[in-house]
């Protein structure tokens, strides 16, 4: 099946009924009330896990999260072969035992991705691993349609499975609606991340 290779960050979430799991470890989100509304023949939320077939679909979402966030102070500042260095890393992450890549699909097209890497915490420091989130993104036209709690629930299981009770993130300070929609989905804000230029040398 065909899949579009584009992308957009979840501006919200709201509640979301229970998602079934597949035999193959699939996950099928149930449709909402809004769902009707969405530009898809099936607007079910179906989270699979991502393989090497599914390199330029991530390549496709995540750089349109970079782009999207131009005016960022960090994210804004693409090197000119940004696309060729970020095939080579994500077909790398595709392969570690320690990470995996969450792909959700609505009507036959791929709608999101979410990153989660077992990460070691510091040796000062409780838990001693945790689980780290990146890269997460939902196409503009699958936004508020319960796509980024379906990839959400995938990840959780997936730390219930590796002993894992806490999750992190970084998320761009100047995005209002992420703020609020990981603030919806129980992430606090713990410390800030703060920028200094030297200027050019």
């Amino acid at each position: 099946m065909r899949r579009k290779e584009v992308g957009g960050r979840e501006s919200a979430a709201g509640a979301a009924p229970a998602s079934a799991e597949r035999r193959d470890g699939s996950v099928v989100a149930p449709l909402t009330g809004s769902e009707s509304r969405l530009p898809f023949a099936d607007a079910r939320v179906i989270v699979r896990h991502a393989v090497a077939a599914d390199l330029s679909a991530i390549l496709a979402l995540r750089m349109a999260l970079l782009r999207e966030h131009a005016h960022n102070t960090i994210y804004g500042r693409l090197r000119p072969d940004a696309e060729v260095r970020a095939a080579k890393l994500f077909a790398a992450q595709l392969q570690s035992q320690n990470e995996v890549i969450f792909l959700a699909d609505m009507g036959g097209e791929t709608v999101g991705i979410l990153r989660c890497i077992h990460s070691t915490g510091s040796p000062l420091l409780e838990p001693s691993q945790y689980a780290y989130l990146s890269s997460v993104y939902v196409v503009p036209q699958a936004r508020e349609r319960g796509v980024l709690r379906a990839l959400m629930k995938s990840a959780d299981a997936w730390c219930r499975d590796r002993g894992l009770d806490e999750m992190r993130l970084h998320n761009a300070a100047d995005n209002p609606l992420a703020n609020a929609a990981w603030q919806a989905l129980g992430f606090d804000v713990v410390e800030h991340l703060r920028v200094r230029s030297l200027g050019k040398r």
